[in-house]
């Protein structure tokens, strides 16, 4: 993956998200997204994705350049796992699914079906093909949501917290899943609070607050934070010092 951001500015409401952000990285298979709530991550994503418009700047991926009118030929090559599943609740997980490849990418269903399967047996679906999304754990949809955005077989998939709803039995499901991109070489992008599993698979990291970017590198800046931002919002995610009662 290449990714190149330059000078990038997003306000909702005159209230600044995005402000002045550029990153430019070259060779990279596995970016995580880090930071507080709030610190414009999820935004960042979604501009990525061609889902949002900026004000000022521009992206680059993989030498597209994102923008409001961004060609289908890029959207159609990015799938996107949102922080809820966003899987349509009157389908089954099958059509749910086969929807994306029937509607969007104009695939001819006979032969699609084979590969729905083949995503759901893989994601270790296949026995809730035909249920709906309400009928199964919400780490079943998240890993439903994961396998819609592999069916098109995409350049780059973008995934948004997709745990921040899940208690610790389902983030791990889903957290397995995401390995199998990886372990696919496929490249993505992930927003996530699970630091750990950062450290453990990206091989870029990007800490940010109030919609810049504070810190970056490999996953070294984690065990030796340069700037006193990073160090703080590690402490308080990786330590709790119980109140004296």
């Amino acid at each position: 993956m290449k990714l190149k951001i330059d000078d990038l500015y997003k306000h909702y409401d005159q209230k600044g998200v995005i402000e002045g952000l550029s990153l430019d990285l070259k060779d990279l298979k596995i970016l995580s997204l880090i930071g507080a709530s709030g610190s414009g991550k999820s935004t960042l994503l979604r501009l990525i994705a061609g889902l949002e418009v900026y004000e000022s700047g521009s992206i680059e991926v993989n030498g597209h350049s994102v923008t409001a009118d961004a060609s289908n030929d890029y959207r159609k090559k990015v799938g996107f796992v949102f922080q809820d599943h966003n899987l349509f609740n009157h389908l089954s997980i099958f059509e749910n699914i086969m929807l994306v490849l029937e509607k969007v990418h104009h695939r001819n269903r006979g032969e699609a079906e084979a590969e729905v399967t083949q995503l759901l047996d893989q994601f270790g679906l296949l026995e809730h093909a035909h249920k709906k999304p309400h009928q199964i754990s919400g780490g079943q949809a998240q890993r439903a949501s994961i396998a819609r955005a592999m069916a098109i077989k995409p350049d780059l998939i973008l995934l948004d917290e997709p745990t921040s709803s899940l208690d610790p039995v389902l983030t791990y499901e889903v957290l397995n899943a995401v390995r199998k991109l990886a372990e696919k070489s496929i490249d993505f992008i992930i927003v996530t609070h699970e630091i750990g599993f950062a450290k453990n698979i990206a091989d870029h990291i990007v800490f940010m607050a109030a919609g810049k970017i504070i810190e970056q590198g490999s996953a070294d800046i984690l065990n030796a934070p340069k700037t006193n931002e990073l160090k703080s919002f590690l402490d308080k995610i990786l330590t709790y010092n119980s109140p004296e009662l």
